[in-house]
């Protein structure tokens, strides 16, 4: 299908998922999320040679919660390289996002870098190496999205940091096994406000676009990642980026994704586009009932897959 196409296929799509919309449950064991609308849906495709279409209310804002994690991961990288992977392992966890079970039973090393602890210890080797994490990510988020505009919303890095006590465990635990270096809540404020940046699906697609072009951000034409990091990366986003519903997720949609408890997913196309989509109503694994339905009927549509 050419290009021009994706328009309509993304109305098409936008059209078909309204019974779905309103379906499931907004995250409400986060105080500030629990208002959001469960009826609201976006989408929209970045291509690598910079187009961009988009369907729903595109205009609308949400915090990224945990699709976060993948740019933390990206910015540790950066920074680390493969010594990272001292700390957090690469395996699928079969477990919740928020298990304090397997973190226990392998000795503080978490899973792998988009479960909650994986996550928080990535961000934990992060702050040992910027002298200001929250301005960095945000500032990151400006540059590849092309927005200065972009903002952290306070209101809710502050409801959940407020109720951060199972993360503060994870983190306690493995601070206890020798793997975890900085300040637990100064660690933590810090995480909860890279999920709580601000975006639009357009905003998101375009930021992570680097991850369908081998790295390379399109519009600078800077290098991201090395195209090895970038190749490995959307390794375990397939693999892990949707927790313990990563297969189901393989299976239907075919591209490497991360989800956040805002209703958000993210789905790259490596040599093509990334793809956003955002509707906060969730299934029971935290995953967005419409946005998984968008993209198994984009990936059907388009006939595209990794595969």
């Amino acid at each position: 299908m050419a290009i021009s196409d994706y328009q309509q296929v993304l109305d098409e799509i936008t059209a078909e998922i309204q019974p779905l919309l309103g379906q499931g449950k907004v995250a409400d064991y986060i105080p500030a999320l629990a208002k959001e609308d469960a009826s609201q849906f976006s989408i929209a495709i970045h291509t690598v040679d910079g187009r961009t279409f988009c369907a729903g209310d595109c205009s609308k804002r949400f915090t990224i919660q945990s699709v976060s994690k993948v740019m933390t991961l990206t910015l540790a990288l950066q920074r680390y390289g493969d010594e990272l992977w001292q700390r957090v392992g690469k395996e699928p966890s079969g477990t919740a996002f928020n298990s304090l079970t397997q973190l226990e039973f392998e000795k503080g090393i978490p899973r792998n870098p988009f479960i909650n602890a994986g996550a928080i210890v990535t961000c934990d080797a992060l702050y040992s190496r910027l002298s200001a994490p929250m301005h960095s990510m945000l500032e990151t988020f400006r540059q590849l999205a092309g927005n200065k505009t972009i903002v952290i919303d306070k209101r809710v890095a502050s409801s959940e940091y407020e109720f951060r006590h199972r993360n503060a465990a994870m983190a306690h635990l493995m601070k206890s096994f020798n793997n975890f270096d900085n300040e637990v809540d100064d660690v933590l404020w810090a995480y909860f406000n890279f999920c709580a940046i601000e975006l639009n699906c357009v905003e998101l697609a375009k930021a992570y676009n680097f991850l369908a072009n081998k790295g390379i951000d399109h519009t600078s034409g800077k290098e991201v990642l090395t195209s090895l990091q970038n190749k490995q990366l959307n390794s375990l986003l397939f693999t892990s980026g949707l927790y313990d519903a990563a297969g189901d997720f393989g299976y239907r949609v075919g591209m490497p994704g991360k989800s956040g408890v805002s209703g958000t997913i993210l789905a790259v196309l490596p040599n093509k586009f990334t793809v956003a989509v955002c509707s906060p109503g969730l299934n029971s694994f935290g995953n967005s009932v419409a946005g998984i339905a968008a993209l198994e009927l984009l990936s059907k549509k388009l006939d595209f897959s990794i595969f």
